[in-house]
């Protein structure tokens, strides 16, 4: 069975992305991309929500930035170079690269320094390092949109991303501590 959330953009804190597991993927062709986990859940997408710290923009090639939440700071990538790269050329439509030429322009013009953003993106290494390529950014007006954010994210966590495929969120809170998952099971 396919991992729920493998095609999801799951929602982390800074620090939890930062942590993941990076694996080798153990597919068949010459260039394997790798893949990433959290606590043994492979994970391919991630949105996660800061203040933009820093800002390097190279016109018609991309714009990289950091997204800070507190927590840590996520390098995020997002490509200007739809309209000129070869690789594209061959593998989407040309009005295709338009679309994503124009929303890539868009979200670069709303990514400045100050700003709170909400990003989403694939999970990626460079250098060594996890970053996020971008798919989706939105600036935040609402200011409650952080802390909702990491409430979302903690929420998620305790009762979606730290759940074991097949055991269940773990024990109850309101059971003494001496209980264990496999006698509540039992009873």
């Amino acid at each position: 069975m396919q991992n729920p959330v493998y095609n999801s953009y799951v929602k982390l804190l800074a620090f939890d992305l930062l942590s993941l597991t990076q694996t080798p993927s153990s597919s068949s062709s010459s260039v394997s991309e790798p893949t990433f986990s959290r606590r043994g859940i492979p994970l391919s997408r991630a949105e996660t929500l800061g203040t933009v710290t820093l800002r390097d923009h190279k016109p018609h090639k991309f714009l990289r930035f950091l997204i800070d939440d507190g927590t840590a700071s996520v390098p995020c990538i997002l490509w200007l170079n739809h309209m000129t790269s070869p690789y594209l050329a061959r593998r989407r439509r040309p009005d295709d690269l338009r679309l994503i030429a124009d929303s890539s322009a868009r979200f670069a013009a709303e990514v400045r320094v100050g700003v709170v953003a909400r990003v989403r993106g694939r999970i990626g290494c460079y250098n060594g390092k996890v970053q996020l390529t971008v798919s989706d950014v939105v600036v935040e007006r609402d200011p409650n949109a952080e802390i909702l954010h990491w409430l979302d994210c903690i929420n998620l966590a305790r009762n979606c991303y730290n759940v074991l495929p097949g055991l269940g969120p773990g024990p109850d809170p309101g059971l003494p501590p001496s209980s264990t998952r496999k006698e509540n099971l039992a009873e």
